[in-house]
Order: C-alpha cells, then sequence, then structure tokens
C-alpha cells in the first residue's frame, strides 16, 4: 500500500500427522515399533512422496479461487533452508528473552505418543456413547439423601459440591419398600437397594429417574430451598 510490491508466496506445510496417519495406512502399520521395523528413514521417504501427491490438485484449486499467489516458488516446510530460517527466528526469540518454559493442557494420543492441535482432532471427531452415573449423597442434618446424575463419574471421588436449579422444582419422596408398592408394580432394583430411603429428585425427572410406582412425594419445593444443605 505504500508503493512496494509484496509477493504472497504460496507454501507447503509438510509436517504433522495427517501425513504419517496417511502413508501408516498405506503400509498397513500400526505402531511406532512398526514404522521402526519398516526403516525411519524409509517412512520418512514415504512421507515426503505422499505431500506433493495432491500438489497438483492443490494448483488447480488455487487458480480456479483466483488466489494470487506465487505457486512456483513456494515454501516447503520440509527443506533444510526452511528449517534452518525457523531455529534462528527461535534463537532470535531466545536471545530476547520471550522463550519461556511453561506447562499447556493439550490433547494428548496414546497412540501416536504426541500433542495434537486442534485440526488433528477434528479429523478424528466422532460421537461415541459412554457410560454415565446416577448417585446418592447423604444430606447429613437429617435423614436422606440427594440423588444427582454425572456425565464424569471419574469425578466423584473428588466431588465437594451439588448443583440445584433455584427456580425448579424439586420433590422430597420416599422409595417405597416391597411392602408397601402399589397392586400390581413392578420390584426394581431401587427398591430392593434404596426402600424406604427419603430422596430430593427434580419433580420433572422423577419418573424417568425413580419410576412412576415405586415412591409417595412427602414435600415439594424450589431449588432455592435446598441451597447450603450440607452432605457427605
Amino acid at each position: 500500500m505504500q508503493g512496494y510490491q509484496v509477493p504472497r508466496k504460496a507454501g507447503w506445510d509438510t509436517h504433522g500427522l495427517p501425513v504419517e496417519i496417511e502413508v501408516e495406512k498405506q503400509l498397513g502399520l500400526f505402531t511406532k515399533k512398526d514404522i521402526e521395523a519398516y526403516g525411519i528413514a524409509a517412512f520418512n521417504e514415504k512421507c515426503r512422496e505422499s505431500v506433493f501427491q495432491y500438489e497438483g490438485q492443490w494448483r488447480e484449486m488455487t487458480r480456479r479461487m483466483g488466489f494470487l499467489v506465487d505457486m512456483d516458488h513456494p515454501y516447503i516446510t520440509l527443506n533444510n533452508d526452511y528449517i534452518e530460517t525457523e531455529w534462528w527466528i527461535i534463537r532470535k526469540f531466545f536471545e530476547e528473552g520471550l522463550i519461556y518454559e511453561g506447562h499447556k493442557i493439550l490433547p494428548y494420543c496414546p497412540r501416536c505418543g504426541t500433542g495434537l492441535a486442534s485440526h488433528e482432532v477434528s479429523l478424528g471427531y466422532k460421537e461415541v456413547k459412554t457410560n454415565t452415573v446416577i448417585a446418592l449423597f447423604r444430606r447429613t442434618d437429617e435423614a436422606s439423601w440427594f440423588i444427582a446424575w454425572t456425565t464424569t463419574p471419574w469425578t466423584l471421588p473428588s466431588n465437594v459440591s451439588l448443583t440445584v436449579g433455584g427456580d425448579i422444582d424439586y420433590l422430597k419422596v420416599r422409595i417405597h419398600t416391597e411392602e408397601s408398592l402399589p397392586e400390581g408394580s413392578r420390584v426394581s432394583d431401587l427398591v430392593s437397594l434404596h426402600g424406604g430411603k427419603v430422596i430430593y429428585v427434580a419433580k420433572a425427572l422423577a419418573d424417568r429417574t425413580l419410576g412412576a410406582d415405586q415412591y409417595e412425594v412427602l414435600e415439594e419445593m424450589k431449588g432455592a430451598a435446598l441451597e447450603g444443605a450440607p452432605y457427605e
């Protein structure tokens, strides 16, 4: 914009797991030991070949998009000139005191043995089913229990608080015993395990959670009334 020509350089990012995973599939390799048995140098060469497999398609797409970049003199991240330039930049950062050691939480692949970029995680995204847990917590200022649902059961040992909705309707109910069940009711594990217990449960979820014929309502209240109630 100040009268200078600043060409936009195209480039090829040739590092990363997507390339390695594609080559592993081509070669029928499944573990790091498989790669070592095949030969690291030979595997790296296959990765280099794979990188440029789609170069023609990339050039054509770039042309059709009207993306004005220099495709004939690209940077290529596997070239030593590029790698040495990267190290030179990092060294400058280090000399200026801009490099520091810290900690960061990031996705990790135990099979690949490396951290994952967000792009790499999205490439393998899929919905999975997992187990959830319904747990009872004993209220300590009266003979009753809170029933709670969690999608992260591994956090239960360190639980320090339960959440209620201030404007949500809750029920205080007594789980039937086998003797007090209505005629024709089914005897569930809930009754056999917790018969006679007094439990707090969200009103809208009571039938689904406890069974429509498995409890009697003792009291109804808003979640705000339960705020601060102690439990273990």
